[in-house]
């Protein structure tokens, strides 16, 4: 049984954001979102521009250029709470440079960042790394995805 998700779908102003919003339906986003949750969830996935990824970047990780998510996660048990952000130019930049379908690279990046507000974390050695990745790949096939790596 899938756990019961909260989620809101919020867009920002950028050029392109219309095919973007096309793309990104709530069933979907939800069904990939879900596919990688593995308690009830309240997450706000929002899709922003270069600009407003760039800024969040800097502001909440000190870097200074916008990144293809950020995962701001506020709570893990009961009810994981998180914040999501996807930044379309990047997403669709990498989607591009890696040969892979825009609605892949979505599906994955969400995918990724709903397993980092339970608490995965690549960034914390290679045992979490690989155990990570190795997730990321089931759940991705479960959805009908190619390996995203």
């Amino acid at each position: 049984m899938t756990p019961a998700l909260d989620l809101s779908l919020q867009f920002g102003t950028f050029p392109g954001a219309a095919a973007h919003r096309r793309l990104l339906t709530t069933a979907r986003v939800r069904r990939w979102v879900e596919s990688a949750l593995a308690a009830p969830g309240e997450l706000a996935v929002r899709v922003v521009g270069a600009e407003e990824g760039q800024a969040l970047n800097r502001q909440y990780r000190g870097k200074d250029y916008a990144t293809n998510v950020l995962t701001f996660d506020y709570a893990r048990t009961p009810v994981v709470a998180a914040d999501l952000v996807l930044c379309a130019p990047v997403v669709e930049r990498e989607a591009k440079e890696q040969g892979k379908t825009l609605e892949a690279h979505y599906a994955h990046l969400l995918v990724h960042g709903t397993l980092h507000a339970q608490g995965y974390d690549h960034e914390a050695g290679d045992g979490q790394a690989l155990e990570m990745e190795a997730l990321e790949v089931l759940l991705m096939a479960a959805l009908g995805y190619p390996n995203p790596y």
